[in-house]
């Protein structure tokens, strides 16, 4: 008898560990369209009656091949996101994509996607990219990209990318492993919150004066994600 509960305890067990630790569970069907306008509250969206599905749930007119204006981002990117919030068909999916343009020395400021893994290749131009491991160690990796050069960033980890050329812009195109991957620009979030983050902690987190973080928190913090 105590065999046999013993046993059941470790079953019991494993299947809670595994629950716990495992990603967003597969598709148990062949689509799942969000339903936004469903008052059940799911991870992620309730599933569209089957019945009311159409191709066009499956499809947006992004114009992904059209030049973004750059013009008037303070850091001379803009990113253009397709994620399940403008396609309904990506819901359960695990996916989105993103078009991210860069005026001559623009910038995708250091940033992570708390959900997704993401995997960018450069269609036009030349990118400086890199990401930084977590702690203890800070390591730095950085690679120089041309057009056809293709660089993952891992999931959750701080990134960012920068075209290095002072009078041609460049263009990327990046897949995000998630429906919805986030996105935390360091800065925006560190400076810009709403309300501020008390200066008396940043002041003591960053080793420098209050007046300079009052500096910085007195900026435009800018998205440059449209």
């Amino acid at each position: 008898m105590a065999t046999t509960s013993y046993f059941l305890l470790a079953v019991f067990l494993a299947l809670a560990s595994s629950q716990a630790i495992a990603s967003d569970p597969s598709p148990l069907q062949d689509f799942c369209v969000a339903d936004k306008h469903s008052p059940v509250k799911v991870n992620g969206f309730a599933c569209k009656d089957p019945m009311a599905v159409n191709a066009d749930d499956f499809f947006k007119a992004a114009k992904l091949d059209e030049p973004r204006n750059t013009m008037h981002s303070k850091v001379g990117s803009n990113v253009t996101l397709i994620n399940v919030m403008q396609l309904p068909g990506l819901n359960t999916l695990g996916i989105s994509i993103a078009r991210i343009d860069y005026a001559p020395l623009g910038l995708n400021p250091p940033h992570t996607h708390p959900r997704a893994t993401e995997i960018l290749t450069v269609l036009e131009g030349t990118l400086y990219v890199g990401f930084v491991t977590s702690n203890p160690n800070n390591t730095l990796f950085t690679k120089e990209l041309n057009k056809g050069d293709v660089f993952v960033f891992p999931q959750g980890l701080i990134h960012f990318q920068f075209n290095p050329v002072h009078d041609k812009p460049a263009v990327a195109l990046a897949a995000l492993s998630s429906q919805n991957p986030g996105v935390i620009t360091i800065a925006n979030t560190v400076f810009g919150s709403k309300p501020p983050i008390s200066d008396d902690v940043l002041a003591k987190a960053f080793q420098v004066e209050k007046g300079t973080i009052d500096w910085l928190q007195a900026q435009f913090w800018e998205n440059n994600h449209y």
